[in-house]
């Protein structure tokens, strides 16, 4: 590779970071993958990583370190793709930093809005932004089930300050194993993109441990949902951020009204993510707290700042709390009482 080294850690495999750690190993890459979870770490070194997808089922053998053995060593890596919850993002960001070559990168292949979060603790130089739209679910070690192949997965990647760099086309050529990779000068932008769709679709669907094509066929959901989504896109807007296509599509595809771009953000997220279910969901199910404050909940502060009112995000970050202090259980019902809540204010 040119402009950046070719030492490369993924930080956290989960569902994300095994699938894309799996394909760079396939395509020959120096990958070591590095989790909290011990048995998944065992698991990988025992038995490998088997992917299954649509179509066919990738099984490759990674090296893989406990997360106390990284913290424990002088390893040093070139690049490192941080594939972790966003509620992970600071510690984990303060353990890359003994473990990024001086002139190496760290990128965050989450959802949110961690970037500049990340950027003060590591170096706002070594910091590429992207975004992700990668479906994809692990519930056993070694084993993930991932639902959109790296044909129908798509990244985007870019400078924080808009530049284009050879470390960003390096990156991009890099991470086209796993998926379609577009560069981008509004990397900010198409990050807050890809939360507004986040926010219409994690968030709601994340409170009823329904798949998400059972989900968006809820009477109502689909309102819900693109009120969810102009309240985002509202804050964004007003943050000074320049919404762009995602997922793919291209300037024509996303033309429109407000509105109509919504709609097609969140109709086009579907059918990349339909037959899955949402990541919140897979949090609540292992008993963890779920990243939707990283997520509707960004909207809900920053528009208490900006003096925006966001009802219906509220309202989901409030149904979403009470599930993670075990006050409710995840379940269809709460659709009712989000709707309740939507109809009082």
């Amino acid at each position: 590779m040119t402009a950046i080294g070719n030492r490369i850690c993924i930080l956290g495999v989960g569902a994300i970071g095994s699938s894309v750690g799996a394909d760079l190993t396939e395509a020959g890459h120096d990958v070591t993958l590095v989790d909290a979870w011990p048995a998944q770490i065992e698991a990988i070194r025992d038995e490998g990583i088997r992917v299954q997808m649509t179509d066919r089922e990738l099984h490759v053998r990674p090296k893989a370190l406990h997360l106390c053995d990284l913290a424990g060593s002088s390893r040093v890596f070139d690049i490192i793709l941080m594939a972790c919850k966003s509620n992970d993002h600071r510690w984990l960001a303060e353990l890359a930093t003994a473990h990024l070559a001086p002139d190496g990168c760290l990128v965050a292949l989450q959802n949110g809005m961690n970037d500049d979060s990340i950027a003060g603790i590591v170096g706002r130089d070594r910091v590429v932004g992207c975004v992700i739209e990668l479906s994809a679910e692990t519930f056993s070690p070694g084993r993930v089930k991932r639902n959109t192949a790296p044909d129908r997965t798509w990244f985007a990647l870019g400078e924080l300050d808009g530049s284009l760099t050879p470390r960003i086309e390096a990156l991009a050529g890099l991470l086209g194993h796993s998926a379609r990779v577009d560069v981008t000068r509004n990397i900010t932008g198409a990050k807050w993109s890809k939360l507004i769709a986040n926010s219409m679709t994690m968030g709601p669907f994340g409170l009823l441990g329904l798949y998400n094509r059972e989900a968006a066929m809820l009477p109502g959901m689909f309102e819900i949902s693109c009120r969810l989504g102009r309240e985002s896109l509202d804050v964004g807007e007003a943050l000074g951020y320049r919404i762009e296509p995602v997922f793919g599509l291209s300037e024509a595809e996303f033309q429109g009204t407000p509105e109509e771009k919504i709609v097609i953000a969140m109709k086009t997220l579907l059918g990349h993510i339909g037959g899955g279910r949402t990541a919140p969901i897979h949090d609540h199910l292992k008993g963890r707290a779920s990243e939707v404050r990283y997520i509707n909940g960004v909207v809900c502060t920053e528009g208490r700042r900006l003096g925006i009112p966001t009802p219906a995000n509220d309202a989901v970050v409030e149904i979403d709390r009470r599930i993670n202090d075990g006050t409710r259980a995840m379940d269809p019902s709460n659709f009712a009482l989000l709707q309740q809540a939507l109809s009082a204010s």
